[in-house]
C-alpha cells in the first residue's frame, strides 16, 4: 500500500507500520510531472489550495484522504465516490483550546492595550486599570465537539459557568441546539465559536446574532472566518459595544487596509491557534493509526459525514 505524506519528518512519527506499506514524502503533489498510480492513502499538505484538492480525483487507486486539519470544508463534496475523507479531530484540541483561553484572558485583562502602551514606553495604569476578569463569567461555547470540551475543561478552574451549543440539542448532556442561540446570547459574557464551516454555519454570526449579544460581551472566533459576516462584525465592533478575539477572518489573510487591524477592541492573530510544536507528533500518530486500520480492514476514525 502506497502512502503519501507531506512532511519529511513524518515517517519517523508514524510508528510501526504493517508489511507492504510504503511511505513517500510528497510535499508538493500538484508539482509532479505525471499522476502516479498506486496511492491508496493520501495526507495532503496543510491549507491545501484548489489544485491540490482537485488532485484527489486524479489518483486512480485512492481510498483515503486523511487531513491534518480539524476542518474539512475545502474538501467536503470534492472527493470521488468511494474515497473516505477523514479529518484530524482531536489532534488540535490542546492547542486550539489553549489559544481560546489565552485570547479570553488577554482581552479581559487588557493585555493588547498594555502592549500598545509598552510600545509607547508609557506606564498606562490609569488607562487600563481596573481590568475585567474571567472569574464568574458566563461562557457560551458554540460548537460542543472535542475542542469545545477541551476549552471547557481548561476554563472550569476559573470559576466560570458554561452553556454548550451544537447543531442539534443533546438534552441528556445539557447541550442546546443552534436554533436556541437568540435566547442564549443575551446572557453570555463570552461567546466562543468552534463550529465547522458548512452551509449551515456560514454567516451564522450576522447582524442579528451580534445585536443579541450583551453589552460588553467578548466574541472569540477560533472556527473559520466565514462563520461570521465580516461587514456585520465590523459594524458592531465600531460601536465599541462588544469586543472580539479573532484567529480567523474573512478574507484571509486580512488585507493591510482592513478596519479590523486598527480597532482597539479587537485582538487579531494570523490563524495560528493550532500551530504548535507538538502538532506534527500528534497528527502523525493519528495518521499511523489510520494506516494500520486500513491495512487491517478495520473501520477508520474521524470519517467526515455531511461536512461534520
Amino acid at each position: 500500500m502506497k502512502v503519501w505524506i507531506p512532511h519529511p519528518t513524518g515517517p519517523d512519527l508514524l510508528g510501526e507500520l504493517p508489511p507492504g506499506v510504503t511511505v513517500e514524502v510528497v510535499e508538493d503533489p500538484v508539482g509532479l510531472s505525471s499522476t502516479p498510480t498506486g496511492v491508496r492513502f493520501w495526507v495532503p499538505p496543510f491549507l491545501a489550495g484548489g489544485d491540490t484538492v482537485a488532485l484527489a480525483r486524479e489518483l486512480p487507486d485512492l481510498q483515503v484522504v486523511q487531513l491534518l486539519s480539524a476542518g474539512a470544508d475545502a474538501w467536503v463534496g470534492r472527493v470521488p465516490d468511494g474515497v473516505t475523507l477523514c479529518d484530524a479531530r482531536g489532534v488540535h484540541d490542546p492547542s486550539t483550546a489553549e489559544w481560546v483561553v489565552t485570547a479570553i484572558l488577554a482581552q479581559l485583562r487588557a493585555f493588547p492595550a498594555m502592549i500598545r502602551a509598552q510600545a509607547r514606553r508609557e506606564w498606562a495604569y490609569a488607562e487600563v486599570a481596573p481590568t475585567d476578569e474571567v472569574a464568574g463569567k458566563r461562557v457560551l461555547i458554540v460548537g460542543a465537539g472535542s475542542i469545545g470540551s477541551a476549552v471547557r475543561a481548561r476554563l472550569e478552574p476559573f470559576g466560570v459557568t458554561f452553556t454548550m451549543v451544537a447543531r442539534t440539542a443533546r438534552p441528556e448532556q445539557g447541550v442546546h441546539a443552534v436554533a436556541e442561540l437568540p435566547a442564549l446570547l443575551p446572557d453570555a459574557d463570552v461567546v466562543v465559536l468552534l463550529v465547522p464551516l458548512t452551509e449551515q454555519t456560514r454567516g451564522l454570526v450576522d447582524a442579528g446574532f451580534l445585536a443579541a449579544m450583551r453589552d460588553g460581551a467578548l466574541l472569540v472566533n477560533a472556527a473559520r472566518g466565514p462563520v461570521a459576516r465580516t461587514d456585520a462584525l465590523v459594524a458592531e465592533l465600531r460601536t465599541g459595544r462588544i469586543a472580539a478575539a479573532l484567529d480567523v477572518t474573512d478574507p484571509e489573510p486580512l488585507p493591510s487596509d482592513h478596519p479590523l487591524w486598527t480597532m482597539p477592541n479587537v485582538l487579531l492573530t494570523p490563524h495560528v491557534a493550532g500551530s504548535v510544536r507538538g502538532l506534527l507528533p500528534r497528527a502523525y500518530r493519528l495518521v499511523g493509526e489510520q494506516i494500520r486500520r486500513l491495512a487491517a480492514g478495520e473501520p477508520l476514525i474521524n470519517a467526515v459525514v455531511d461536512g461534520y
